[in-house]
């Protein structure tokens, strides 16, 4: 099937955020970050914004389907907000689970190439919506940019069943990250091709 996949302007950025917000409402490392119904909605959008939201302003965002779908790149020479990142999940974080982000994060670093690059922060598909190839067609769209760049691309699965669907798309797991009881993340590299 086919679907239509588009760069979202930034005035869309709410409708984006939305529909990450919708598929990220049960991925294991955001709800240990954020692990009650009120910490998780009053949190992850601001999270979500500040890793990604930066990508929106130089065409890193895109909408499937009117926005059944969401993805956000951040190009070469574009970061997260780290400082919005940490402001958005402080509050819900005890000393304990404080701590083991700070490993996560010097773990995530580690595995974050340095070289230009395209970061995919976040790709998420409305729940209603699962199963029926969004989130490839994202994936296709983000990776064609990658391409005329002729960069890597980086990611973070959260989800060791998203994987496959990763691997299919030429990216090789390259670690994992799972300081304490933290859910474990999987960074991600595909070579730079074109």
């Amino acid at each position: 099937m086919t679907y239509e996949v588009r760069v979202a302007e930034v005035s869309e950025t709410d409708t984006v955020i939305n529909t990450l917000t919708l598929a990220f409402a049960t991925d294991p490392p955001v709800r240990w970050l954020l692990p009650t119904p009120g910490a998780f909605l009053a949190g992850f959008p601001g999270f979500a914004r500040a890793m990604g939201g930066p990508g929106m302003a130089v065409g890193g965002g895109y909408l499937a389907e009117g926005g059944a779908a969401a993805a956000l790149w951040l190009p070469p020479g574009v970061s997260s907000d780290s400082e919005a990142m940490a402001a958005a999940i402080g509050p819900h974080l005890t000393e304990a689970t404080g701590a083991v982000v700070g490993e996560v994060s010097a773990a995530m670093s580690g595995y974050h190439p340095h070289e230009p690059h395209w970061y995919l922060a976040f790709v998420g598909v409305d729940p209603v919506r699962q199963g029926l190839g969004l989130g490839s067609a994202l994936l296709k769209a983000g990776l064609k940019r990658c391409d005329e760049d002729g960069v890597i691309a980086y990611l973070e699965s959260s989800s060791p069943r998203n994987i496959p669907l990763y691997e299919r798309f030429g990216f090789e797991v390259i670690g994992v990250v799972q300081p304490g009881d933290f859910p474990p993340v999987y960074p991600m590299l595909r070579a730079a091709r074109g």
